[in-house]
């Protein structure tokens, strides 16, 4: 990223780990200057990061290179059009982390600049995550690369050609981590109706779901080939696939994903 200077409007959890991941991978805290209203919450982010904080929008937007639009979805509109008269002068590449606001939205708050909107999840805030990014027209591949080092120094990054195809990110990694969540929280209930203590019955489920994905990114194989592995025939695992099976449960997370998906396009319009 060379010496760009990267604000970021709004210090929250995500703001928080971007920062962060990017101190981790070597980029000076000095480079980074944050906003927000909450002074505790500056104080607490320049006490943690070393960075420059400021409760004054516009002036990290007067001096940085990048700006990342870190606020909730619902005050987008306003943070932008107080932001809109510098943006359009220095043209800052505006990367948005906000769910459900579009490109054709920040145009119409900031005027004409760069702008990548992107998809992260919250498996970012322990620099696991996986976000999906898009880059509207006048976005140079500087500016790409920049992007792609900013949101990866929290995990992995997916480009996609058509801004629609955020909905399916949204609905598979965005919401993704509540429906693994939610087998968690199914299978601790299962294992303390079997008789196990529930602290012993989450620490088995939550090491089992660990050990299951470090399995997954590291094998060669997909999990389709991992399951039969672990599937004997007549065995017990077998035994409760086949309820799984039974009860639809395929059928059921296209059907999940696909509710999701809908009310992400509902929510963009």
């Amino acid at each position: 990223m060379a010496q760009q200077l990267i604000g970021f409007i709004g210090a929250g959890n995500m703001a928080n780990s971007l920062a962060g991941g990017m101190i981790a991978k070597g980029i000076r805290p000095a480079r980074i200057w944050m906003s927000d209203p909450s002074r505790d919450r500056l104080d607490e982010v320049a006490q943690l990061h070393r960075v420059h904080v400021t409760e004054d929008n516009l002036e990290v937007s007067r001096r940085v290179d990048v700006l990342v639009l870190a606020v909730k979805p619902q005050v987008m509109g306003d943070a932008c059009a107080a932001l809109r008269e510098v943006i359009e002068e220095r043209q800052p590449l505006i990367i948005s982390i906000a769910a459900g606001v579009t490109v054709e939205n920040l145009r119409h708050w900031l005027g004409d600049a760069p702008i990548v909107r992107c998809m992260p999840n919250t498996p970012a805030l322990v620099q696991a995550g996986a976000t999906g990014l898009y880059a509207a027209d006048g976005v140079s591949e500087a500016q790409k690369d920049m992007a792609s080092q900013i949101l990866g120094a929290v995990g992995l990054t997916f480009w996609f050609e058509e801004e629609k195809e955020l909905d399916a990110v949204t609905a598979v990694s965005g919401s993704g981590p509540a429906y693994f969540f939610l087998l968690m929280e199914s299978l601790i209930d299962a294992a303390v109706s079997q008789g196990l203590p529930q602290a012993t019955a989450r620490q088995l489920v939550l090491q089992t779901a660990w050990g299951a994905a470090q399995l997954a990114i590291t094998s060669e194989v997909g999990p389709d080939v991992l399951r039969q592995r672990v599937t004997s025939p007549g065995g017990t695992t077998a035994a409760a696939l086949g309820v799984f099976e039974e009860a639809g449960f395929r059928e059921q997370v296209q059907a999940a994903v696909a509710a999701a998906r809908e009310r992400s396009e509902e929510l963009a319009d």
